[in-house]
């Protein structure tokens, strides 16, 4: 793993465990055959370098979703993220 994709990908998206699952969804569509977003450093570039350095680059993103649901009893609504 480049160190260097993966302290700029931190700064681009510093919630680590939103991080881990972008990566990790990456690599697996990178794995099915997905085309890159960028430019790979070299024909043979690991497809986890590859998402982080897409990830660093601005080229791939997350939004976390936010889900209501039904009041429960005491009147609050119950957000699932």
């Amino acid at each position: 793993m480049n160190s260097i994709y993966l302290e700029k990908a931190k700064e681009r998206m510093p919630n680590i465990p939103l991080l881990v699952n972008v990566v990790s969804k990456r690599v697996r569509q990178l794995n099915a055959g997905q085309r890159p977003l960028i430019k790979p450093d070299s024909h043979d570039m690991d497809h986890l370098d590859l998402a982080l350095k897409e990830i660093a680059e601005g080229k791939l993103s997350a939004e976390l979703g936010v889900v209501s649901t039904p009041q429960d009893d005491d009147g609050r609504s119950l957000l699932a993220f």
